[in-house]
């Protein structure tokens, strides 16, 4: 019995093998977790750095703002100069990026799944569209937001110049634009109609209240023609898959100049925290009075936010999980950095390579989807723009004290919905279009000025959903033609849909 009795003592200074196991186990469940979150902050790292730099540039700005009573214009070009030449760095890359992604993606799918997949997100612009124009509509009509300026107010508010445009003009320039007459002058510069006011005649003052009677010229403004080139992609692409494999060598090239470019990407991506902190800490400086939006134009501001919120959080995410069967709370959390940068640039276009990266690396969406769904939604899919521009309006109108009827509603969001397609992926673009709207009102285009001390900011709220409304297409596009993708890989149609140079990482640097 002795020493069975003796095994029965074990020594508090040397552990038993179960014991030895059991820490063991502890030790490997430790180092598991240890590596776990470490692997999740280096994912998200670019994500934190991203949000505190947006953090810090509001609070620099302020710190600066405070640190003497008055900016020059010259002295806030100099600290928004590092983020100018990140904005200018993105920039560099859409044309490439969009040619290559949308031949390369329409290429190498069948001529039918094409077609299905541009029916597929054609239909979801729309839709989305849509929703957003009417659901900005029932918001401003139920809060209610404008109330009726004085003349005093009026005349006191931030005056704009503003360029004289009928909206039949407006829509046939977006028409004239699908259609470039020179395609290296697409990548530099856009069509845009002219009117000249009449010279003093004996009947002046009617010509000069009648835009249609002006005189009608032409210019060619600096941006890219982003429609006509992706009119142009659209087609090519087209082209080289009917080619078949007469076609394959120049579908390799798009692919690897695709490649080339999303690497490129990932470099730069790595530069948006100091970019993005100096954007915001610029624009705080420039903000003559922050009471402004928490004062008279406050409740609209509200309601404009209030819009983008429920549509790009609540609404979209709910239409990715009744398509998809998925919760979104991961689609979107990966989808972090994009919406960052879309806040910190206010560009979709400018963020169209990051929102193309995150989809790719963070949310495995088929690069034959993301590349063909991405550009043309940053393009024509511009849910927080037509959102806006519907609160904007009648806004304004409920100022002046203008009953609406019903039929001026529904022009409003008619043409809401057309001004959000036409307008260009650049910084306060919505503000151009706004005076497309305005006229359907019968509203003067010097009104946009009764909104322009809050635009510089909203501006970053609406494009941030209009990059989350493009990801949210991409997922669910990618959904719907998950089969038919898996049965041109199976067939060897294609090769699946991953990244083929698999080196960049967004996370990895």
């Amino acid at each position: 019995m002795l020493p069975r009795i003796q095994d029965d003592f074990r020594s508090p200074l040397k552990p038993s093998h179960s014991d030895q196991g059991r820490n063991t186990m502890s030790t490997t469940r430790r180092q598991s977790k240890e590596k776990i979150e470490e692997s999740c902050f280096r994912h998200n790292l670019l994500t934190i750095l991203t949000i505190a730099s947006v953090a810090g540039g509001v609070v620099l700005g302020f710190i600066l703002k405070g640190s003497k009573s008055e900016w020059t214009k010259r002295e806030i070009t100099y600290v928004q100069f590092p983020g100018d030449i990140f904005l200018r760095m993105l920039k560099m890359l859409i044309v490439p990026l969009l040619v290559s992604s949308i031949v390369s993606a329409i290429g190498s799918l069948d001529l039918s799944l094409s077609k299905k997949i541009g029916f597929q997100s054609i239909a979801y612009y729309a839709a989305t569209t849509s929703m957003a124009v009417l659901q900005g509509i029932f918001w401003v009509m139920l809060i209610h937001p404008g109330k009726i300026m004085s003349k005093e107010e009026q005349t006191a508010s931030i005056h704009q110049e503003t360029r004289p445009i009928t909206t039949v003009d407006t829509i046939l320039d977006l028409i004239r634009n699908i259609f470039p007459a020179n395609l290296v002058e697409a990548t530099i510069s856009t069509y845009r109609t002219v009117l000249i006011p009449p010279r003093p005649l004996s009947n002046s003052a009617v010509n000069a209240t009648d835009m249609t009677l002006w005189e009608i010229k032409s210019e060619m403004v600096e941006g890219s023609n982003v429609l006509g080139l992706v009119a142009f992609s659209v087609a090519f692409g087209i082209c080289i898959g009917k080619l078949g494999p007469m076609g394959k060598p120049l579908l390799n090239f798009f692919d690897s100049l695709g490649e080339a470019v999303m690497l490129m990407t990932n470099w730069v991506i790595w530069l948006s925290p100091m970019g993005v902190l100096f954007l915001v800490a610029s624009k705080v400086l420039e903000l003559d009075d922050f009471g402004v939006i928490v004062g008279r134009l406050g409740m609209y501001f509200l309601t404009v936010v209030l819009g983008l919120f429920v549509h790009g959080f609540v609404l979209l995410p709910l239409m990715y999980s009744l398509f998809t069967r998925q919760l979104p709370f991961q689609f979107t959390m990966n989808m972090g950095q994009a919406i960052i940068t879309a806040f910190g640039t206010a560009s979709s276009s400018a963020s169209l390579p990051i929102s193309m990266a995150c989809l790719e690396e963070n949310n495995k969406i088929d690069v034959r989807v993301s590349r063909f769904v991405m550009p043309i939604g940053a393009t024509i899919n511009m849910d927080g723009t037509a959102l806006y521009e519907a609160v904007a309006a009648i806004f304004i109108a409920q100022l002046k004290g203008i009953q609406l009827s019903f039929g001026q509603i529904a022009a409003v969001s008619v043409t809401a919905t057309m001004a959000s397609i036409g307008a260009a992926g650049i910084p306060q673009a919505g503000l151009v279009t706004m005076v497309m709207v305005l006229d359907t009102l019968g509203l003067p285009a010097d009104d946009v000025s009764l909104i322009i001390a809050v635009d510089w900011l909203l501006d970053r709220f609406r494009t941030t959903v209009n990059v989350l409304g493009d990801a949210y297409g991409a997922g669910i596009v990618a959904k719907l033609a998950e089969n038919d993708l898996e049965i041109m890989a199976s067939n060897g149609t294609v090769e699946a849909g991953k990244v083929p140079n698999d080196e960049w990482h967004t996370t990895s640097m």
